[in-house]
């Protein structure tokens, strides 16, 4: 994935993670973002893309979630929740990113946003779940 796209996923966790712990309206915080932000540094589409779609498809999303975790979706920590929500996102509403490039990228925010060992969880779920939601294209990589 492009540098750009990655920027666009940093932004966007930071930005799901705000509308989770403020409940600000979505489109007050992705206003926020854009207005303080280089915006040629990052796909500024995905980022919409993702800070909007996650909320609007917030259930079906904990759904899914649900039968990967060991605990309650709004028991994780509210920045591997952010996380794996963008993840799950990714996963089921992004076809062509490939399921490996999704849980990479979502195990590299969790190193940088998560606790300690935090990535580790998040790479657990989202390929639990890319076995779920994936299973074509995981079975043509065997």
């Amino acid at each position: 994935m492009s540098g750009k796209r990655s920027k666009a996923r940093h932004h966007a966790v930071q930005a799901i993670y705000q509308w989770q712990v403020a409940g600000h309206d979505v489109s007050e915080v992705d206003s926020q973002f854009l207005d303080t932000e280089d915006l040629n540094s990052f796909e500024v589409e995905y980022f919409k893309d993702l800070l909007h779609g996650v909320p609007a498809n917030l259930s079906e999303l904990d759904a899914r979630l649900k039968g990967c975790v060991d605990r309650s979706v709004e028991s994780i920590d509210p920045v591997e929740r952010a996380i794996l929500r963008l993840g799950a996102y990714e996963m089921t509403r992004h076809p062509e990113v490939p399921y490996r490039v999704v849980i990479n990228e979502a195990v590299e925010l969790a190193k940088v946003f998560g606790a300690e060992q935090g990535h580790k969880y998040v790479n657990g779920v989202l390929d639990k779940l890319a076995r779920r939601v994936r299973k074509t294209e995981i079975s043509k990589k065997k």
